[in-house]
């Protein structure tokens, strides 16, 4: 066996290039970790004590021996710079970490007490620094921080030794860093009423207390508590906001929720009271009772107002009416803080404008010092981006950013399929433009959104590492710290790519109250998406030979369950599609397809059953769920009765084996795309997002694309771009097409979200078209962009002219 198991540098963590190692056999300079003792401050703050102990039921879980005193020859010592004895008094520079945000040091000292042959020393800035130290030793060491809420199981591999050419120091570029469970009806409040903490009969301390606990181990230190009606308010339970302050988060509230108020929950006046135009006073007077009662702790407080959930705030009739309104109630927000809990100027407070109120932005008048939170579109497309003045703004900016949306045009609750090339393209551009204070993710029920927030979490870290590695880099690298396999990345990537194209819960080409529309797609375009899936199955089948019998639990939930489900749900859409097409015209095929998408159903239903059993029972739900909120969910799949064919009493045979999910693909000749990029001048390669292998993003204006087609008679050009928006605020995207020395402009709008956008965010492309004119043959053109960032996703030919 090599000595060197891991030779790790915690690039991804986003540690300076000193690299921590751990092996299996001592090295020279190593440290033995087996019988290692924990050594917190006597005055341990109660997060660092802790962590203190955390590590050493780490080091128990890789089968080590270890234990928290004061007394061993090899020890670790986990404290806060100044307050911690020994770490202080070991002659460390440790003056980098003055003033560091949540910074860290790792040194491994030699001889540095009576008694201690070795200390391997954890020093924080701060106490969420110190926590960040030792969990970033633990993942190093192979603890991952998904061994509780995704069961993935660290691997005991025998005596570790760790060793450091130099110390390592590391901190976050983006300041607060956050979750928000949202929509929670569904997964994470069912499962935690009935299956982990029945005694609360609700999302309860115990759940939120290992929320905290993942958000230390992902490097978090802000929450959005859920907040749907069903789960009551986060401080209806006193003990809530203490855990989270022992375990070092911020709190903070949604951009409905003003001054950590949870208003479906704690607003018990008639709705249309909830009006700053109208009831002023008893509205203060609601928000100051939170304040009176939460001051003390450490808070994001969010400024502004909407309605009492997710709608318009009411009051003011006119757009000057509202800003003027929203100025008013936001100088008595700051006056309520600086009554009940300090000066506002040294609080951190943010505004979200989020859907009706981001227009109303330019009329508002507020204070430099609060963080302005940006929205995407829900979909994984930044609305708008601070301009620069923005920029300037000392409380800086922030983005809200969706992983899991219930809301028009259709929801996704189910899987997790935002690919994250697309975030971490969007939250570049973000911190590029200096959105660096505050990125916060809505990810619904945490589960099945594992390898999501991992690389949100570690992109908001150190965007630039994460961001070098790309979709496929940074995935592989997570397959071996969780699995050891850097292979399944491979499985995750096409996962996403496919996925990307049309999400599961996106498997509808109507909106509802529609006529119902078929999907429109060629029959070759199916079978390739089909095969796509098809051959991630035969992938997962080989791969999962090579996963260690502990961490199976893991390796269904966060890669098997998530392809096959998501294959199957296009199996099925596919087959009853084809099924309705043929019923008339051939009702024996028809029958065919019946029990094909019967057969898909009962599969998918046994592996979500599967997902549901035991610890995790009713933490996941299928699409659509239930009947509620119907306006903007899925129809759940209309299958055909037994006597039309829609039996499959096989289902269930070989249910263990993914390649079996689908049925065998008749031989399709694939067609041929009539155009493809010939030159390609001033742009980038971003794989993972798009058709084909990935986006060209323009680098600069003026970039230019060649694209050419060997002879055609289609005259109707149709160039495809992702539907990001410019980082000019309501500009549409532009490119000019060049074709016979004549130049015609091309247009994408990103205006308000319309029939348009809603089309282009399910698709996860926008188009626009070009009428050619001239004689059939040989076609050459070119494509020039408007703009910087302009995400070009193919063209294609179309017969005759273009339609409206």
């Amino acid at each position: 066996m090599r000595a060197l198991l891991l030779g790790l540098w915690i690039g991804l963590a986003g540690a300076a290039q000193a690299g921590l190692q751990v092996a299996t056999k001592a090295t020279p300079g190593s440290m033995p970790l087996d019988g290692a003792v924990i050594v917190a401050a006597p005055d341990a703050d109660p997060l660092e004590a802790f962590v203190a102990q955390d590590l050493a039921d780490d080091l128990k879980r890789l089968g080590l021996r270890a234990s928290v005193g004061n007394k061993g020859a090899v020890q670790v010592w986990i404290g806060t710079a100044g307050r911690h004895p020994a770490i202080d008094a070991a002659g460390l520079d440790l003056s980098r970490l003055k003033g560091c945000w949540e910074c860290f040091q790792i040194a491994l000292l030699r001889d540095p007490a009576p008694g201690v042959r070795q200390a391997l020393v954890v020093a924080g800035a701060d106490r969420r620094g110190t926590a960040y130290g030792a969990y970033t030793l633990s993942q190093a060491l192979g603890v991952s921080p998904w061994h509780w809420w995704a069961d993935v199981a660290p691997l005991q591999r025998g005596p570790l030794h760790v060793s450091l050419d130099a110390p390592l120091h590391d901190g976050p570029a983006v300041k607060y860093r956050g979750l928000f469970i949202n929509d929670e009806d569904w997964g994470l409040q069912p499962w935690a009423a009935h299956t982990f903490e029945p005694e609360a009969r609700n999302i309860g301390p115990r759940t939120y207390e290992q929320v905290f606990r993942l958000l230390l181990r992902l490097k978090g230190n802000t929450l959005w508590p859920a907040m749907h009606q069903v789960s009551g308010a986060f401080n209806a339970n006193a003990r809530h906001a203490g855990l989270a302050q022992r375990y070092g988060i911020v709190m903070g509230s949604s951009h409905a929720e003003p001054l950590l108020r949870n208003n479906v929950a704690e607003w018990k006046a008639p709705h249309e009271q909830y009006n700053y135009a109208t009831h002023a006073e008893p509205v203060r007077d609601y928000w100051a009772e939170r304040l009176k009662a939460n001051g003390r702790y450490d808070n994001l407080y969010t400024l502004g107002m909407r309605g009492i959930h997710d709608s318009g705030m009411q009051g003011g009739g006119t757009v000057a009416e509202k800003q003027a309104l929203l100025n008013r109630l936001l100088a008595d927000q700051r006056e309520l803080l600086a009554k009940h809990v300090g000066d506002p100027a040294t609080l951190p407070q943010i505004f979200v404008p989020y859907k009706e109120v981001l227009p109303l932005l330019p009329g508002l008048a507020l204070p430099d010092d609060v963080t302005l939170v940006w929205p995407d579109d829900n979909f994984g497309y930044i609305r708008q981006f601070p301009d620069a003045a923005q920029s300037r703004r000392s409380g800086g900016s922030g983005v809200y950013y969706h992983l899991s949306y219930l809301g028009a045009p259709l929801s996704y609750l189910w899987l997790s399929t935002t690919p994250p090339a697309l975030v971490a393209e969007e939250m570049g551009r973000a911190f590029d433009a200096g959105v660096q204070r505050l990125w916060v993710a809505n990810a619904g029920d945490i589960k099945p959104h594992e390898v999501n927030l991992s690389h949100w979490f570690d992109l908001a870290w150190n965007p630039a590492a994460v961001r070098a590695q790309g979709q496929g880099g940074y995935l592989r690298e997570l397959a071996r710290r969780l699995f050891g396999v850097a292979e399944i990345a491979e499985i995750w990537d096409g996962y996403y790519r496919v996925n990307f194209e049309r999400r599961p819960e996106h498997l509808q080409f109507h909106l509802p109250g529609e006529r119902v529309r078929r999907s429109g797609m060629a029959p070759a375009a199916i079978h390739e998406r089909l095969t796509r899936f098809a051959m991630l199955l035969h992938s997962l089948d080989t791969l999962r030979p090579r996963i260690a019998a502990a961490q199976r639990d893991g390796f269904f939930q966060l890669v098997e369950y998530p392809l096959r489900a998501s294959a199957l749900a296009n199996e099925r859409f596919f087959a009853l599609e084809r099924y309705a097409a043929t019923m008339e015209r051939d009702p024996a095929g028809a029958r065919a397809l019946a029990a094909q998408a019967v057969r898909a159903d009962q599969r998918l239903k046994a592996l979500t059953a599967r997902y549901n059993s035991g610890r995790w029972a009713g933490i996941l739900a299928e699409e659509p769920a239930d009947g509620l909120w119907t306006s903007y969910r899925q129809q759940a799949p209309l299958l055909p009765a037994a006597g039309l064919g829609g039996s499959a009493p096989d289902a269930l045979r070989d249910l263990t084996n993914a390649a079996a999910d689908l049925a065998p693909l008749p031989l399709i000749e694939p067609i041929a795309p009539l155009l493809r990029v010939g030159a390609a001048d001033g742009w980038r390669r971003v794989p993972g997002l798009g058709r084909g292998d990935g986006v060209l993003a323009a680098q600069r204006a003026g970039a230019t694309l060649t694209l050419e087609s060997p002879g055609t008679d289609a005259a109707c050009l149709r160039v495809h771009v992702l539907p990001t928006y410019t980082l000019a605020a309501g500009e549409a995207w532009q490119a000019e097409v060049l074709v016979d020395g004549h130049v015609h402009p091309l247009r994408w709008p990103r205006g308000t979200q319309d029939a348009a956008w809603a089309q282009g965010v399910l698709a996860n492309r926008i188009t626009a078209s070009l009428t050619l004119t001239g004689s059939a043959g040989p076609l050459r053109l070119q494509v020039k962009a408007g703009q910087a960032d302009l995400m070009f996703d193919g063209a294609d030919l179309q017969p005759g002219a273009c339609r409206p």
